[in-house]
Protein backbone atom coordinates (compact mmCIF):
# COMPACT_ATOMS: atom_id res chain seq x y z
CA UNK A 1 0.00 0.00 0.00
CA UNK A 2 1.36 3.83 -1.03
CA UNK A 3 0.03 6.67 1.67
CA UNK A 4 0.98 10.16 -0.25
CA UNK A 5 0.98 13.03 2.55
CA UNK A 6 0.68 16.23 0.60
CA UNK A 7 1.68 18.90 3.28
CA UNK A 8 4.52 17.36 5.54
CA UNK A 9 3.64 19.40 8.56
CA UNK A 10 2.54 18.10 11.90
CA UNK A 11 -0.93 16.71 11.49
CA UNK A 12 0.51 15.36 7.90
CA UNK A 13 3.89 13.63 9.16
CA UNK A 14 2.45 12.58 12.63
CA UNK A 15 0.05 10.92 10.69
CA UNK A 16 2.38 8.62 8.41
CA UNK A 17 4.54 8.20 11.68
CA UNK A 18 1.94 6.70 13.27
CA UNK A 19 0.80 4.70 10.99
CA UNK A 20 4.30 3.54 10.12
CA UNK A 21 4.25 1.91 13.09
CA UNK A 22 1.34 0.05 12.93
CA UNK A 23 2.42 -1.13 9.35
CA UNK A 24 6.10 -1.31 8.59
CA UNK A 25 6.07 -2.17 5.40
CA UNK A 26 4.04 0.58 3.91
CA UNK A 27 5.51 3.23 1.69
CA UNK A 28 5.04 6.96 2.10
CA UNK A 29 5.31 9.66 -0.28
CA UNK A 30 5.62 13.28 0.58
CA UNK A 31 4.25 16.23 -1.59
CA UNK A 32 5.73 19.46 -0.25
CA UNK A 33 5.88 23.19 -1.66
CA UNK A 34 9.09 23.52 0.73
CA UNK A 35 12.43 21.51 -0.31
CA UNK A 36 13.48 22.02 3.32
CA UNK A 37 10.19 20.49 4.64
CA UNK A 38 10.81 17.55 2.03
CA UNK A 39 14.29 16.77 3.04
CA UNK A 40 13.43 17.18 6.72
CA UNK A 41 10.45 14.52 6.03
CA UNK A 42 13.13 12.09 4.34
CA UNK A 43 16.04 12.33 7.17
CA UNK A 44 12.82 11.49 10.08
CA UNK A 45 12.25 8.93 8.09
CA UNK A 46 8.41 9.98 7.87
CA UNK A 47 8.42 9.62 4.35
CA UNK A 48 10.47 7.46 1.82
CA UNK A 49 10.02 9.46 -1.20
CA UNK A 50 9.36 13.10 -2.04
CA UNK A 51 7.52 13.35 -5.66
CA UNK A 52 5.44 16.31 -7.71
CA UNK A 53 1.85 15.83 -6.85
CA UNK A 54 0.47 14.20 -10.07
CA UNK A 55 3.30 12.05 -9.71
CA UNK A 56 2.57 11.01 -6.22
CA UNK A 57 -0.82 10.57 -6.70
CA UNK A 58 -1.17 8.91 -9.35
CA UNK A 59 0.66 5.80 -7.48
CA UNK A 60 -1.12 5.77 -3.66
CA UNK A 61 -3.59 3.78 -2.58
CA UNK A 62 -4.04 6.37 -0.05
CA UNK A 63 -3.97 10.26 -0.25
CA UNK A 64 -3.36 12.61 2.82
CA UNK A 65 -4.09 16.68 2.31
CA UNK A 66 -3.13 17.90 5.48
CA UNK A 67 -1.88 21.67 4.12
CA UNK A 68 -3.77 24.57 5.39
CA UNK A 69 -7.79 24.61 4.18
CA UNK A 70 -7.24 27.17 2.16
CA UNK A 71 -5.05 25.13 -0.12
CA UNK A 72 -6.55 22.19 0.31
CA UNK A 73 -9.88 23.81 -1.46
CA UNK A 74 -7.50 24.86 -4.51
CA UNK A 75 -5.85 21.44 -4.74
CA UNK A 76 -9.06 18.73 -4.23
CA UNK A 77 -10.35 18.56 -7.61
CA UNK A 78 -6.65 18.37 -8.88
CA UNK A 79 -5.84 15.51 -6.83
CA UNK A 80 -9.24 13.72 -7.69
CA UNK A 81 -8.58 14.72 -11.49
CA UNK A 82 -5.47 12.76 -10.61
CA UNK A 83 -6.58 9.57 -8.12
CA UNK A 84 -6.95 6.26 -9.67
CA UNK A 85 -9.38 3.92 -9.44
CA UNK A 86 -10.17 2.33 -6.00
CA UNK A 87 -7.81 4.70 -4.19
CA UNK A 88 -8.83 7.15 -1.42
CA UNK A 89 -8.39 10.58 -0.43
CA UNK A 90 -8.83 12.32 2.95
CA UNK A 91 -8.44 16.10 4.25
CA UNK A 92 -6.98 16.70 7.66
CA UNK A 93 -8.67 20.01 7.46
CA UNK A 94 -9.70 21.81 10.63
CA UNK A 95 -13.07 23.16 8.68
CA UNK A 96 -15.13 20.79 6.42
CA UNK A 97 -18.29 22.67 5.16
CA UNK A 98 -16.24 24.68 1.70
CA UNK A 99 -13.88 21.63 1.47
CA UNK A 100 -16.71 19.07 2.05
CA UNK A 101 -18.59 21.26 -0.93
CA UNK A 102 -16.06 21.21 -3.82
CA UNK A 103 -15.55 17.48 -3.46
CA UNK A 104 -19.63 17.24 -3.89
CA UNK A 105 -19.09 19.08 -7.10
CA UNK A 106 -16.45 16.29 -8.19
CA UNK A 107 -17.30 13.02 -10.16
CA UNK A 108 -15.04 11.06 -7.87
CA UNK A 109 -17.03 12.67 -4.72
CA UNK A 110 -17.55 8.74 -3.42
CA UNK A 111 -13.44 8.46 -3.07
CA UNK A 112 -13.49 11.23 -0.75
CA UNK A 113 -13.48 10.92 3.02
CA UNK A 114 -13.66 14.00 5.16
CA UNK A 115 -12.01 14.28 8.49
CA UNK A 116 -10.50 16.28 11.34
CA UNK A 117 -8.18 14.87 13.99
CA UNK A 118 -8.99 16.85 17.13
CA UNK A 119 -5.23 16.63 17.98
CA UNK A 120 -2.14 19.10 17.33
CA UNK A 121 0.47 21.64 19.14
CA UNK A 122 1.75 24.95 18.73
CA UNK A 123 4.39 23.57 16.69
CA UNK A 124 4.75 22.92 13.08
CA UNK A 125 6.57 21.49 10.19
CA UNK A 126 7.72 17.98 9.90
CA UNK A 127 10.40 18.48 12.97
CA UNK A 128 7.53 18.90 15.28
CA UNK A 129 6.34 15.14 14.42
CA UNK A 130 5.68 12.55 16.67
CA UNK A 131 4.06 9.04 16.20
CA UNK A 132 2.08 9.43 19.97
CA UNK A 133 -0.02 12.97 18.59
CA UNK A 134 -3.12 11.21 17.45
CA UNK A 135 -3.15 8.44 20.57
CA UNK A 136 -6.67 8.48 22.67
CA UNK A 137 -7.36 11.47 20.27
CA UNK A 138 -10.80 12.27 18.63
CA UNK A 139 -11.45 11.91 14.81
CA UNK A 140 -14.76 13.63 13.33
CA UNK A 141 -15.65 12.34 9.97
CA UNK A 142 -18.38 14.07 8.07
CA UNK A 143 -20.67 13.33 5.58
CA UNK A 144 -19.87 9.37 5.60
CA UNK A 145 -22.81 8.54 3.85
CA UNK A 146 -21.62 10.20 0.95
CA UNK A 147 -18.10 8.02 0.85
CA UNK A 148 -18.03 4.65 -0.66
CA UNK A 149 -17.53 1.97 1.65
CA UNK A 150 -13.69 0.72 1.17
CA UNK A 151 -12.74 4.34 1.28
CA UNK A 152 -15.00 4.65 4.48
CA UNK A 153 -13.94 1.73 5.52
CA UNK A 154 -9.76 1.92 5.27
CA UNK A 155 -10.18 5.41 6.85
CA UNK A 156 -11.60 4.23 10.03
CA UNK A 157 -9.63 1.17 10.11
CA UNK A 158 -6.64 3.28 9.87
CA UNK A 159 -7.38 5.75 12.44
CA UNK A 160 -8.68 3.41 14.76
CA UNK A 161 -5.29 1.54 14.37
CA UNK A 162 -3.30 4.36 15.54
CA UNK A 163 -5.49 4.34 18.63
CA UNK A 164 -7.95 7.73 17.86
CA UNK A 165 -12.10 7.38 19.21
CA UNK A 166 -14.09 8.26 15.71
CA UNK A 167 -17.34 10.53 16.23
CA UNK A 168 -19.59 11.82 13.35
CA UNK A 169 -21.25 14.91 11.94
CA UNK A 170 -22.14 16.93 8.84
CA UNK A 171 -20.02 19.63 7.80
CA UNK A 172 -22.19 22.43 9.33
CA UNK A 173 -22.09 20.78 12.64
CA UNK A 174 -18.23 20.25 12.49
CA UNK A 175 -17.40 24.24 11.93
CA UNK A 176 -20.22 25.24 14.10
CA UNK A 177 -18.67 23.31 17.15
CA UNK A 178 -15.21 24.25 16.00
CA UNK A 179 -15.37 27.43 15.78
CA UNK A 180 -16.36 27.79 19.88
CA UNK A 181 -14.13 24.51 21.12
CA UNK A 182 -11.11 25.29 18.98
CA UNK A 183 -11.20 28.66 17.02
CA UNK A 184 -12.01 30.71 19.42
CA UNK A 185 -9.37 29.64 21.76
CA UNK A 186 -6.59 30.48 19.01
CA UNK A 187 -8.42 33.81 18.34
CA UNK A 188 -8.25 34.51 22.12
CA UNK A 189 -4.61 33.24 22.63
CA UNK A 190 -3.22 35.54 19.45
CA UNK A 191 -5.56 38.64 21.06
CA UNK A 192 -4.14 37.68 24.53
CA UNK A 193 -0.26 37.82 23.29
CA UNK A 194 -0.91 41.17 21.33
CA UNK A 195 -2.26 42.81 24.15
CA UNK A 196 0.78 41.90 26.44
CA UNK A 197 3.20 42.65 23.76
CA UNK A 198 1.75 46.10 23.15
CA UNK A 199 1.49 46.68 26.96
CA UNK A 200 4.90 45.08 27.95
CA UNK A 201 7.77 46.96 25.82
CA UNK A 202 9.88 45.55 27.97
CA UNK A 203 9.87 41.74 26.81
CA UNK A 204 12.05 40.61 29.85
CA UNK A 205 9.65 41.93 32.52
CA UNK A 206 7.41 39.88 30.92
CA UNK A 207 10.07 36.98 31.04
CA UNK A 208 10.29 37.41 34.86
CA UNK A 209 7.01 37.47 35.80
CA UNK A 210 5.07 35.43 33.57
CA UNK A 211 3.89 32.47 35.17
CA UNK A 212 3.15 28.92 34.10
CA UNK A 213 -0.89 30.09 34.28
CA UNK A 214 0.20 32.63 31.49
CA UNK A 215 2.41 30.64 29.49
CA UNK A 216 -0.40 27.88 28.97
CA UNK A 217 -3.17 30.71 28.71
CA UNK A 218 -1.04 32.14 25.57
CA UNK A 219 0.41 29.13 24.20
CA UNK A 220 -1.40 28.65 21.21
CA UNK A 221 -0.23 32.29 19.90
CA UNK A 222 2.43 30.22 18.86
CA UNK A 223 0.27 28.49 16.44
CA UNK A 224 1.24 29.10 12.33
CA UNK A 225 -0.34 32.44 11.38
CA UNK A 226 0.01 30.34 7.62
CA UNK A 227 -2.81 27.82 8.75
CA UNK A 228 -4.87 29.48 10.98
CA UNK A 229 -5.77 32.51 9.07
CA UNK A 230 -7.30 30.54 6.26
CA UNK A 231 -9.35 28.69 9.04
CA UNK A 232 -10.85 31.82 10.41
CA UNK A 233 -11.82 32.96 7.16
CA UNK A 234 -13.50 29.94 5.84
CA UNK A 235 -15.43 29.52 9.41
CA UNK A 236 -16.22 33.09 9.13
CA UNK A 237 -19.74 33.30 10.21
CA UNK A 238 -19.76 30.82 13.15
CA UNK A 239 -15.99 32.01 14.17
CA UNK A 240 -17.48 35.99 14.23
CA UNK A 241 -20.65 34.79 16.37
CA UNK A 242 -18.73 32.61 18.63
CA UNK A 243 -16.10 35.97 18.90
CA UNK A 244 -19.45 38.56 19.50
CA UNK A 245 -20.84 35.59 22.53
CA UNK A 246 -17.08 35.68 24.29
CA UNK A 247 -16.73 40.19 23.90
CA UNK A 248 -20.09 40.27 25.38
CA UNK A 249 -19.09 38.44 28.75
CA UNK A 250 -15.45 40.08 28.75
CA UNK A 251 -17.39 43.50 28.82
CA UNK A 252 -19.53 42.09 31.54
CA UNK A 253 -16.72 41.05 33.33
CA UNK A 254 -15.07 44.83 32.72
CA UNK A 255 -18.41 46.42 33.99
CA UNK A 256 -18.52 44.21 37.30
CA UNK A 257 -14.92 44.86 37.76
CA UNK A 258 -15.18 48.55 37.33
CA UNK A 259 -18.14 48.67 39.27
CA UNK A 260 -16.38 46.78 42.24
CA UNK A 261 -18.98 44.26 42.59
CA UNK A 262 -17.41 41.39 43.94
CA UNK A 263 -20.31 39.01 44.34
CA UNK A 264 -21.35 39.21 40.73
CA UNK A 265 -17.41 38.53 39.93
CA UNK A 266 -17.72 35.39 42.04
CA UNK A 267 -20.83 34.72 40.05
CA UNK A 268 -19.10 34.79 37.23
CA UNK A 269 -16.80 32.81 38.38
CA UNK A 270 -18.52 29.77 39.86
CA UNK A 271 -20.32 29.32 36.97
CA UNK A 272 -17.40 28.77 34.51
CA UNK A 273 -16.04 26.41 37.26
CA UNK A 274 -18.63 24.36 35.64
CA UNK A 275 -16.26 23.81 32.62
CA UNK A 276 -14.08 21.39 35.03
CA UNK A 277 -16.75 18.67 35.15
CA UNK A 278 -16.54 18.88 31.37
CA UNK A 279 -12.71 18.93 31.36
CA UNK A 280 -12.57 16.02 33.42
CA UNK A 281 -15.14 14.16 31.33
CA UNK A 282 -12.87 14.73 28.08
CA UNK A 283 -9.83 13.64 29.84
CA UNK A 284 -11.61 9.97 31.17
CA UNK A 285 -13.02 9.10 27.68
Amino acid sequence: MTVSIIGIGLLGGSFALAVREKYPKMRFIGVDTSPVNGQLALAKGIVDDVLPLAEAVAQSTLVVMATPVNIIIDLLPEVLDHLPPGATVIDLGSTKELICAVADAHVKRAQFVAVHPMAGTENSGPGAAFKELLVGKNLIICDREKSNSDSLTLTESLFRDVGMKLFYMNPQEHDLHLAYVSHLSHISAFALGLTVLEKEKDEQAIFDMASTGFSSTVRLAKSSPQMWAPIFDQNRTNVSDALAAYIDFLQQFKEVIDSQDVKTSLDFMQRANVIRRVLDGIEKR
